[in-house]
């Protein structure tokens, strides 16, 4: 029988082309304010550091160093690595750990650092996540994947690239009231509808941020909760999916699969429906992805999101928020800490402590973190709930 698990406390640092830090003092900057909490190392029986791609610093036994680096080094720790869902995939990972018995309280660490290589070196490197036989020896980035998405929904769809820019602006509305987001800066609709083509139709602001950063999460079995917090944050449902490789073998480009297996799953596991979420944090890694996540996880049906972002139903006041954070487009998105930062946004949006009161979210009983791995291999949903 497995023990409830709930999300205690979280930390973050700044996300940006953080010169200014090394790998590990990224990491401390993310744990300093869970230890500030008095989350102290001797209360944490073991840690996951989500750690996606160390060719961009060629640090290789991550865990090693940033438990050594943390004052954890006498405790156990791993990497997990899972593509851009690493962060997730850590959680996920802790959770079976504490819910199964074995720890009570885990310390979960995402980090990247990559701008430690040009942009073009960092574009190459996330390319050969896919297919090294059939796809990166021809050019395909992950840009251009998810250019063809965009390609084929605006076809089927017929939709025009002014609502995918409509996303940008709201992502970047949110961004730029997020003192830990990469780009925090506002951007018209013109601004965003007409710069500079990346992989058409894909221009520069449907595009998400080559970024550093951490976040940190601390978890605990349901009986020690209340050593640590009178606002737990409840773990109740997970899902996971998978989709093909290569997605020419896939059946649609105006969906992914994976994230509507994983969505089913979580939603079971947490007996809720899509109408019962109060906000969702979403893998935008593209604009065409957000718009179709509100499609694979249930708020619209296929080829309705864009009644979603035409109506603004996705601002923090709206039916269904989703990333008033600045999401990974202006928040910014450092793989393996992607995940890890979605969960601590959820986290303090339901106790009220969402950095600025202009984004700020009434009351959140349920949230959702909607994480992407590549195009669509690797999916991770958890679905939250507050506990008080």
């Amino acid at each position: 029988m497995t023990r409830r698990v709930a999300v205690v406390a979280g930390g973050h640092a700044k996300f940006g082309k953080r010169y200014d830090a090394t790998m590990r003092e990224l990491c401390a900057e993310a744990y300093k304010p869970i230890y500030d909490e008095g989350i102290t190392q001797d209360k944490i029986d073991a840690s996951v550091l989500s750690y996606a791609a160390s060719q961009f610093t060629g640090q290789g036994a991550g865990s090693a160093l940033i438990a050594d680096y943390l004052g954890l080094a006498d405790k156990p720790h791993l990497r997990v690595e899972s593509a851009c869902t690493t962060g997730t995939a850590s959680l996920r990972a802790a959770w079976g750990m504490v819910a199964s018995g074995l720890y009570d309280v885990m310390l979960v660490l995402g980090v990247e650092q990559m701008n430690r290589v040009s942009s073009a070196r960092a574009t190459e490197l996330m390319a050969q996540a896919g297919d090294m036989r059939w796809e990166y020896p021809f050019g395909i980035s992950f840009p251009a994947f998810y250019a063809l998405m965009a390609s084929r929904y605006m076809h089927e769809y017929n939709l025009p690239h002014e609502v995918l820019s409509m996303i940008a602006v709201k992502s970047h509305h949110y961004g730029a009231q997020n003192p830990k987001a990469h780009l925090p800066r506002e951007v018209s609709l013109e601004e965003a509808n007409n710069a500079v083509p990346i992989c058409r139709p894909l221009n520069l602001y449907d595009c998400s941020l080559i970024t550093d950063g951490a976040a940190a999460v601390v978890i605990a079995a349901e009986d020690r909760v209340k050593e640590f917090t009178d606002e737990p944050m409840w773990i109740k449902g997970i899902g996971a999916g998978a989709s093909e490789m290569m997605i020419q073998d896939r059946s649609s480009l105006t969906s992914i699969p994976g994230a509507k297996r994983a969505a089913k799953a979580a939603y079971k596991m947490a007996g809720l429906e899509p109408k019962d979420i109060d906000m969702a944090e979403v893998h935008d890694c593209f604009t065409i992805a957000e718009l179709i996540a509100y499609e694979d996880l249930g708020f619209a049906e296929p080829g309705k999101g864009r009644e979603i972002v035409e109506n603004k139903e996705n601002y923090h006041d709206g039916r269904i928020p989703v990333n008033v954070d600045g999401g990974l487009k202006s928040k910014g998105h450092p793989l393996g800490a992607t995940g890890v930062s979605m969960t601590y946004e959820i986290l303090n949006q339901m106790r009220g402590t969402a950095q600025n009161p202009s984004r700020q979210i009434d009351d959140v009983q349920y949230g959702l973190a909607h994480n992407v791995g590549q195009s669509g291999q690797f999916v991770n949903i958890f679905i939250f709930e507050r506990g008080w």
